[in-house]
Protein backbone atom coordinates (compact mmCIF):
# COMPACT_ATOMS: atom_id res chain seq x y z
CA UNK A 1 0.00 0.00 0.00
CA UNK A 2 1.24 3.48 -0.83
CA UNK A 3 0.04 6.56 1.00
CA UNK A 4 0.77 9.98 -0.49
CA UNK A 5 0.44 12.89 1.94
CA UNK A 6 0.12 16.46 0.71
CA UNK A 7 1.18 18.82 3.50
CA UNK A 8 2.94 22.06 4.36
CA UNK A 9 5.55 22.65 7.04
CA UNK A 10 3.52 25.63 8.28
CA UNK A 11 0.27 23.67 8.64
CA UNK A 12 -0.53 22.67 12.24
CA UNK A 13 -3.10 20.08 11.21
CA UNK A 14 -0.50 18.52 8.91
CA UNK A 15 1.80 17.91 11.87
CA UNK A 16 -1.05 16.54 13.98
CA UNK A 17 -2.29 14.40 11.09
CA UNK A 18 1.19 13.03 10.48
CA UNK A 19 1.41 11.76 14.05
CA UNK A 20 -2.11 10.35 13.98
CA UNK A 21 -1.29 8.42 10.82
CA UNK A 22 1.93 7.16 12.41
CA UNK A 23 -0.02 6.05 15.50
CA UNK A 24 -2.47 4.23 13.24
CA UNK A 25 0.34 2.51 11.35
CA UNK A 26 1.87 1.32 14.62
CA UNK A 27 -1.38 -0.63 15.18
CA UNK A 28 -1.64 -1.92 11.62
CA UNK A 29 -0.47 -5.55 11.19
CA UNK A 30 0.75 -4.91 7.63
CA UNK A 31 2.66 -1.70 8.39
CA UNK A 32 5.89 -3.08 6.91
CA UNK A 33 4.16 -3.20 3.54
CA UNK A 34 3.01 0.44 3.66
CA UNK A 35 5.01 3.20 1.98
CA UNK A 36 4.33 6.79 3.02
CA UNK A 37 5.43 9.57 0.67
CA UNK A 38 5.08 13.25 1.49
CA UNK A 39 4.12 15.71 -1.22
CA UNK A 40 4.71 19.46 -1.32
CA UNK A 41 1.88 21.93 -0.79
CA UNK A 42 2.36 25.63 -0.02
CA UNK A 43 -0.44 27.23 1.93
CA UNK A 44 0.85 30.67 0.96
CA UNK A 45 3.27 30.95 -1.95
CA UNK A 46 3.55 34.68 -1.38
CA UNK A 47 4.45 34.52 2.29
CA UNK A 48 7.61 36.49 3.16
CA UNK A 49 10.75 34.72 4.32
CA UNK A 50 10.29 36.42 7.66
CA UNK A 51 7.90 38.85 9.34
CA UNK A 52 7.46 40.59 12.67
CA UNK A 53 3.78 39.60 12.78
CA UNK A 54 2.76 37.04 15.36
CA UNK A 55 0.54 34.09 14.48
CA UNK A 56 -2.24 35.81 16.43
CA UNK A 57 -1.93 38.99 14.38
CA UNK A 58 -1.95 36.95 11.17
CA UNK A 59 -5.08 35.04 12.21
CA UNK A 60 -6.81 38.23 13.31
CA UNK A 61 -6.01 39.81 9.96
CA UNK A 62 -7.12 36.79 7.94
CA UNK A 63 -10.41 36.20 9.72
CA UNK A 64 -11.35 39.70 10.85
CA UNK A 65 -11.22 38.89 14.55
CA UNK A 66 -9.46 40.36 17.56
CA UNK A 67 -6.05 39.25 18.83
CA UNK A 68 -7.73 37.87 21.95
CA UNK A 69 -10.17 35.86 19.85
CA UNK A 70 -7.28 34.51 17.80
CA UNK A 71 -5.55 33.35 20.99
CA UNK A 72 -8.72 31.63 22.14
CA UNK A 73 -9.15 29.94 18.77
CA UNK A 74 -5.77 28.21 18.91
CA UNK A 75 -6.40 26.74 22.36
CA UNK A 76 -8.39 23.87 20.89
CA UNK A 77 -5.67 23.29 18.34
CA UNK A 78 -3.07 23.16 21.13
CA UNK A 79 -5.14 20.49 22.88
CA UNK A 80 -5.31 18.40 19.71
CA UNK A 81 -1.56 18.67 19.33
CA UNK A 82 -1.00 17.71 22.96
CA UNK A 83 -3.14 14.59 22.45
CA UNK A 84 -0.44 13.22 20.14
CA UNK A 85 2.47 14.40 22.28
CA UNK A 86 3.15 17.75 20.57
CA UNK A 87 3.57 20.95 22.58
CA UNK A 88 2.94 23.76 20.10
CA UNK A 89 4.58 27.09 20.87
CA UNK A 90 2.21 29.60 19.26
CA UNK A 91 3.46 32.53 21.34
CA UNK A 92 6.94 32.48 19.78
CA UNK A 93 6.11 30.97 16.39
CA UNK A 94 7.93 32.62 13.48
CA UNK A 95 5.86 32.88 10.31
CA UNK A 96 7.80 32.32 7.11
CA UNK A 97 7.75 31.11 3.53
CA UNK A 98 8.13 27.33 3.21
CA UNK A 99 9.21 26.91 -0.43
CA UNK A 100 12.91 26.36 0.34
CA UNK A 101 11.93 23.91 3.08
CA UNK A 102 10.02 21.90 0.49
CA UNK A 103 13.02 21.96 -1.86
CA UNK A 104 15.23 20.72 0.95
CA UNK A 105 12.81 17.89 1.71
CA UNK A 106 13.09 16.71 -1.89
CA UNK A 107 16.88 16.68 -1.61
CA UNK A 108 16.72 14.87 1.73
CA UNK A 109 14.44 12.20 0.28
CA UNK A 110 16.93 11.49 -2.49
CA UNK A 111 19.55 10.96 0.20
CA UNK A 112 17.42 8.64 2.32
CA UNK A 113 16.71 11.24 5.03
CA UNK A 114 13.26 12.44 4.06
CA UNK A 115 11.49 11.18 7.18
CA UNK A 116 13.77 12.84 9.79
CA UNK A 117 13.95 16.01 7.69
CA UNK A 118 10.16 16.37 7.58
CA UNK A 119 9.76 15.70 11.29
CA UNK A 120 12.57 18.10 12.21
CA UNK A 121 11.11 20.87 10.04
CA UNK A 122 7.71 20.51 11.67
CA UNK A 123 9.32 20.50 15.11
CA UNK A 124 11.44 23.54 14.27
CA UNK A 125 8.40 25.52 13.15
CA UNK A 126 5.77 24.55 15.71
CA UNK A 127 7.74 23.68 18.83
CA UNK A 128 11.20 25.27 18.65
CA UNK A 129 9.95 28.57 17.12
CA UNK A 130 12.61 28.64 14.41
CA UNK A 131 12.38 30.53 11.13
CA UNK A 132 12.26 27.79 8.48
CA UNK A 133 12.55 30.43 5.78
CA UNK A 134 16.08 31.25 6.92
CA UNK A 135 18.71 29.40 4.89
CA UNK A 136 21.15 28.99 7.78
CA UNK A 137 18.39 27.56 9.93
CA UNK A 138 17.43 25.14 7.17
CA UNK A 139 21.05 24.03 6.81
CA UNK A 140 21.19 23.40 10.57
CA UNK A 141 18.02 21.32 10.38
CA UNK A 142 19.49 19.33 7.48
CA UNK A 143 22.60 18.59 9.53
CA UNK A 144 20.47 17.53 12.50
CA UNK A 145 18.65 15.17 10.13
CA UNK A 146 21.85 13.35 9.25
CA UNK A 147 22.72 15.27 6.09
CA UNK A 148 25.86 17.14 5.09
CA UNK A 149 25.47 20.81 6.00
CA UNK A 150 27.78 22.05 3.27
CA UNK A 151 25.80 20.17 0.62
CA UNK A 152 22.56 21.51 2.08
CA UNK A 153 23.85 25.06 1.71
CA UNK A 154 24.72 24.37 -1.93
CA UNK A 155 21.22 23.06 -2.59
CA UNK A 156 19.59 26.04 -0.92
CA UNK A 157 21.75 28.57 -2.75
CA UNK A 158 20.97 27.06 -6.15
CA UNK A 159 17.49 28.47 -6.69
CA UNK A 160 16.76 26.06 -9.53
CA UNK A 161 17.38 22.79 -7.70
CA UNK A 162 14.26 20.73 -6.87
CA UNK A 163 11.92 23.53 -7.96
CA UNK A 164 10.35 21.27 -10.58
CA UNK A 165 9.87 18.51 -8.00
CA UNK A 166 7.94 20.83 -5.70
CA UNK A 167 5.84 22.25 -8.53
CA UNK A 168 5.07 18.75 -9.82
CA UNK A 169 3.55 17.87 -6.43
CA UNK A 170 1.52 21.06 -6.40
CA UNK A 171 0.30 20.45 -9.95
CA UNK A 172 -0.81 16.97 -8.93
CA UNK A 173 -2.69 18.46 -5.99
CA UNK A 174 -4.62 20.73 -8.33
CA UNK A 175 -5.48 17.81 -10.62
CA UNK A 176 -6.84 15.88 -7.64
CA UNK A 177 -8.82 18.93 -6.54
CA UNK A 178 -6.86 19.30 -3.31
CA UNK A 179 -7.30 22.78 -1.88
CA UNK A 180 -6.57 22.06 1.76
CA UNK A 181 -4.07 19.99 3.70
CA UNK A 182 -3.31 17.51 5.07
CA UNK A 183 -4.69 15.30 2.34
CA UNK A 184 -4.01 11.57 2.19
CA UNK A 185 -4.37 9.42 -0.93
CA UNK A 186 -4.04 5.64 -0.67
CA UNK A 187 -3.06 3.68 -3.78
CA UNK A 188 -4.33 6.58 -5.91
CA UNK A 189 -7.87 5.30 -5.25
CA UNK A 190 -8.89 6.27 -1.73
CA UNK A 191 -8.68 9.65 -0.01
CA UNK A 192 -8.81 11.09 3.51
CA UNK A 193 -9.05 14.83 3.99
CA UNK A 194 -7.83 16.51 7.16
CA UNK A 195 -6.20 15.39 10.40
CA UNK A 196 -8.76 12.72 11.18
CA UNK A 197 -8.72 10.80 14.49
CA UNK A 198 -6.30 7.90 14.74
CA UNK A 199 -9.25 5.47 14.77
CA UNK A 200 -10.34 6.76 11.37
CA UNK A 201 -6.90 6.07 9.93
CA UNK A 202 -6.84 2.59 11.47
CA UNK A 203 -10.22 1.74 9.94
CA UNK A 204 -9.19 3.18 6.56
CA UNK A 205 -5.95 1.22 6.49
CA UNK A 206 -7.79 -2.02 7.20
CA UNK A 207 -10.52 -1.30 4.66
CA UNK A 208 -8.09 -0.44 1.89
CA UNK A 209 -5.93 -3.46 2.67
CA UNK A 210 -8.90 -5.83 2.54
CA UNK A 211 -10.20 -4.34 -0.71
CA UNK A 212 -6.79 -4.35 -2.37
CA UNK A 213 -5.82 -7.79 -1.02
CA UNK A 214 -9.04 -9.84 -0.98
CA UNK A 215 -8.99 -13.28 0.63
CA UNK A 216 -9.48 -15.94 -2.07
CA UNK A 217 -12.85 -17.67 -1.92
CA UNK A 218 -12.72 -21.39 -2.59
CA UNK A 219 -15.50 -23.47 -4.10
CA UNK A 220 -15.37 -26.79 -2.26
CA UNK A 221 -16.14 -29.85 -4.37
CA UNK A 222 -17.45 -32.73 -2.23
CA UNK A 223 -18.35 -36.27 -3.12
CA UNK A 224 -21.77 -37.67 -2.29
CA UNK A 225 -20.58 -40.84 -0.56
CA UNK A 226 -21.00 -39.41 2.91
CA UNK A 227 -17.80 -39.90 4.94
CA UNK A 228 -14.82 -37.59 4.31
CA UNK A 229 -11.19 -38.71 4.72
CA UNK A 230 -9.80 -35.73 6.63
CA UNK A 231 -8.14 -34.66 9.86
CA UNK A 232 -9.49 -31.85 12.04
CA UNK A 233 -8.32 -30.46 15.38
CA UNK A 234 -5.68 -33.13 15.77
CA UNK A 235 -8.09 -36.00 15.22
CA UNK A 236 -8.21 -38.26 12.20
CA UNK A 237 -11.17 -40.44 11.25
CA UNK A 238 -10.74 -43.36 8.87
CA UNK A 239 -13.83 -43.75 6.70
CA UNK A 240 -15.50 -47.09 7.34
CA UNK A 241 -16.32 -49.28 4.37
CA UNK A 242 -19.98 -50.09 4.03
Amino acid sequence: MKIEVWSDVACPFCYIGKHRLENALSQFPHKEQVEVEFKSFELDRHAPLSTDKSIYEKLAENYGISIEQAKQNVQGLSKQAASVGLNFNFDDMKLSNTFNAHRLIKWAEQNGKGAPMIENLFRAYFIEAKNVGNLDTLADIAEASGLDRTEAVKVLNDKDLYVDDVRKDEDAARKFGINGVPFFIMNRKYAISGAQPTETFVAALQQVWEEENPTPKLHVLSSDNGDEASCTDGNCMIPQKK
